[in-house]
């Protein structure tokens, strides 16, 4: 990763063009079904966001236990404790197999809204880098989004074999993101707020590149809630 993290600047660039590509492509053509395999692609990411979570919460729980709140999120053992080394790597590379969701959405002629590929494309970036400098707080970060993971994916699955999920439940996912996001900001302050001392250190960029993305993705989810939710319930009313 030392030496190929920049090769995720040219995925995200081929992830940009093929995408708006296909869209374009796809503009007088009818969609593609693709149900069999989007129940495969999400019920496969399902199943390694629930097992990479697992690993990666039992470091972080020995961390909580045994060392503080402080050590488990400035402590470089999940770059090296033998499990978690695993799963914090095959985290970030997760990132890169992610970009496929938006694949389905486009073949299928689904709405492409700036908040999935934004989200796909910065992600991607940031996490290779926090890996490559092993910046405080990616094991937080993982154990988290691994979590918030196994609950969309498996959403997505569900949706995807046809039936139909309850309007709170999707709510609460939104949330959830939301609420994930408001951590990953406050994490970064406290990162800030540690960052002289010898256990804690990290770099500036990755502190700034991260604040801002996760402030702006909050920002989108809580748009896209809005939108989604609250409007619609309001023109519900109104009708």
């Amino acid at each position: 990763m030392e030496e190929n993290w920049q090769k995720s600047f040219i995925a995200c660039i081929i992830y940009f063009i093929l995408i708006f590509g296909i869209q374009h492509f796809m503009k007088e053509r009818r969609p593609f079904n693709l149900r069999v395999p989007l129940v495969l692609w999400s019920f496969s990411l399902t199943l390694f966001s629930i097992i990479a979570a697992c690993r990666t919460w039992k470091q972080m729980a020995f961390l909580l236990l045994n060392k503080g709140f402080k050590q488990s999120l400035c402590s470089k053992s999940f770059y090296v404790h033998p499990v978690s080394k695993l799963w914090i790597y095959l985290f970030a590379l997760s990132k890169l197999v992610e970009l496929g969701d938006t694949l389905f959405i486009v073949l299928r002629k689904k709405k492409l809204i700036f908040l999935h590929w934004y989200h796909h494309f910065f992600t991607l970036i940031l996490s290779w880098y926090s890996y490559k400098i092993m910046a405080s707080g990616l094991g937080w970060n993982a154990a988290l989004n691994l979590s918030i993971h196994s609950v969309v994916y498996s959403y997505y699955t569900v949706t995807a074999m046809g039936f139909r999920v309850p309007k709170p439940i999707m709510m609460a996912i939104t949330t959830s993101q939301i609420v994930q996001m408001v951590g990953f900001a406050v994490l970064c302050i406290f990162v800030v707020l540690w960052r002289n001392d010898k256990g804690c250190q990290t770099n500036w960029p990755v502190i700034l590149i991260s604040f801002v993305l996760y402030t702006t993705l909050l920002a989108l989810f809580y748009n896209f809630f809005r939108e989604t939710y609250l409007r619609s319930a309001q023109k519900s009313k109104w009708n």
